[in-house]
């Protein structure tokens, strides 16, 4: 049940109280936006939110999605500022080992790309990845790429701080709220029905990660959106780990491991994943993980495991997010389908969510990411950068 009673109508409603949502009221209500109303069928940043690895970077293979990372982790350093929350951010930089020729040709196009729009990444050898990263066993691991300015955040501070922020300029915020149908008349959405009460609406937006097909179905938009379970484990207490690790992926097996606490926090996908919502956390990944350890951190198996949580990604057929005004109803809107990047372009897509409501060109052109792109054939290059 919800502790703040729900409105009986608001001009806007955002669906789902992750970073995303959270994101989206808080740029809403700061620009003015009255009646902005969030619901949340359990607590603020618990669907996949609160699980993720907390990744901030703007290394990625194309203009569109190195715009929002970069956008978002400049928002990220100022974040105690504006909105005003301290979220632990480490930037420690992410470093991706690279261990074939096509790994490498892909990556020097990558960061070429990425340096004409201002982002400090660079190919370096594997003597400096070694250096940087002294836990990894370079055998093998031909370059690396690495960008300074990348690292890690807290992400339950980047809600707590959006959703503070939201509220101080009025926003209302629901939890424990589910919501069970979306009413339409014509091509216009005109409620939300929970199961504390129905509200009238002008606008939805579906902010729901995972759960995101299902709301679409609500309001007859497909969104192509799967569920896919990722998992993290964390060491014990390491008493020698430098007191800079920085985000370390290597590439070809997707093992990546940062500092958290006094040890690390270690994940990798499992291309043998089943779609749909396992939120149990499985011992099915370990053989693959240990064997990942063993060929790029040795030194690791020697360290005590213990186990972490399982969450979802949020995946579309070509890995990058859905972002847009659906055609009918018009007063639908979506910021969804991230496979992964979610957490770390939520400033951004926060800020372009309200760009398209106040019907306003945002910082960067998100029309590839229309839903619409699948239907028509048009599916853009599958992002590669997936960790």
């Amino acid at each position: 049940m919800s502790r703040t009673p729900l409105p009986r109508r608001a001009s806007v409603v955002i669906i789902g109280g992750g970073v995303i949502g959270t994101s989206i009221a808080f740029h809403l209500a700061e620009a003015g936006v009255t009646d902005v109303l969030l619901l949340e069928r359990g607590e603020l940043g618990a669907g996949s939110t609160c699980r993720a690895a907390g990744g901030v970077r703007a290394q990625f293979s194309d203009e569109l999605n190195i715009a929002l990372g970069a956008r978002s982790l400049a928002a990220f350093t100022r974040f105690g500022q504006h909105p005003g929350q301290e979220i632990d951010l480490h930037q420690v930089g992410y470093l991706f080992l690279l261990s074939t020729p096509g790994q490498v040709a892909a990556f020097e196009r990558d960061v070429k790309l990425q340096n004409e729009l201002g982002v400090t990444s660079r190919m370096i050898d594997v003597g400096e990845a070694k250096r940087l990263s002294p836990l990894i066993d370079t055998d093998g691991v031909l370059a690396a790429a690495y960008s300074p300015e990348d690292g890690h955040c807290t992400p339950e501070s980047v809600v707590l701080g959006y959703a503070g922020g939201a509220r101080r300029h009025g926003a209302v915020l629901c939890t424990g709220t589910t919501v069970l149908d979306i009413e339409r008349r014509g091509d216009r959405v005109t409620g939300v029905v929970t199961g504390q009460g129905t509200v009238e609406a002008d606008t939805v937006i579906c902010a729901a990660g995972a759960w995101s097909a299902g709301i679409g179905e609500l309001a007859g938009v497909e969104l192509p959106v799967r569920p896919v379970r990722r998992q993290v484990m964390f060491t014990e207490p390491m008493p020698d780990l430098a007191p800079v690790v920085p985000f370390t992926v290597d590439f070809a097996s997707s093992f990546y491991f940062h500092r958290e606490g006094r040890g690390l926090l270690l994940g990798m996908s499992d291309p043998e994943q089943e779609p749909g919502f396992h939120l149990d956390y499985s011992e099915d990944w370990l053989p693959r993980l240990g064997a990942a350890i063993g060929t790029r951190a040795p030194a690791l198996l020697d360290v005590g495991l213990t186990p972490g949580w399982a969450g979802l990604y949020e995946v579309t057929p070509d890995h990058n997010a859905l972002i847009g005004r659906a055609a009918e109803p018009s007063n639908f809107l979506y910021a969804t389908g991230f496979s992964g990047h979610g957490f770390l372009m939520g400033p951004a897509v926060g800020e372009v969510i309200r760009d398209l409501f106040l019907e306003k060109d945002p910082f960067v052109d998100v029309r590839p990411l229309d839903v619409r792109r699948f239907a028509d054939g048009a599916a853009i290059r599958p992002e590669t950068h997936i960790v």
